[in-house]
């Protein structure tokens, strides 16, 4: 999987662009094979929603929260040497929170119940991460030749 890198896109990446049914099919199938999922985002780097299945939640707040997060995780990874970034996890009394890199300009937000098996949760985020980087960056390559 291609990895988060720090750097912003050379051109302004259109959130509508990137969203679609592969998307939401992901996200989808993400609350189907993690028991305990609460919700699932996708946005860009920069905290703009691209797709999201979530319920009683501001998806626009948690993207622009999940872009300020991404970029202390970033700052950290690199400060303490341990690479580029590719995922963070918050644990709450209610739950947690976890942010996957899934390519350079799209991540994905995933909340789950404290019961959550998180070793299953990072499986299917990762797997999930792997495909939404790759249809992020095939419409980024269209977007790109037009």
């Amino acid at each position: 999987m291609r990895q988060f890198t720090g750097r912003r896109p050379p051109v302004l990446i259109d959130p509508e662009l990137l969203a679609g049914p592969g998307l939401l099919d992901e996200l989808n199938g993400l609350r189907a094979r993690v028991p305990h999922l609460t919700g699932s985002l996708v946005a860009t780097t920069d905290g703009l929603v691209v797709a999201h299945d979530t319920r009683g939640l501001e998806p626009s707040g948690v993207a622009a929260l999940t872009a300020a997060a991404l970029g202390v995780g970033a700052r950290l990874a690199e400060a303490t040497g341990q690479g580029e970034f590719r995922e963070l996890l918050t644990r709450g009394e209610l739950g947690y929170t976890a942010t996957y890199a899934a390519g350079s300009y799209v991540v994905l937000t995933l909340l789950a119940g404290p019961d959550a098996n998180i070793g299953r949760l990072h499986l299917e985020a990762r797997r999930a991460g792997r495909r939404i980087a790759e249809l992020s960056d095939a419409v980024l390559a269209r977007q790109d030749r037009d």
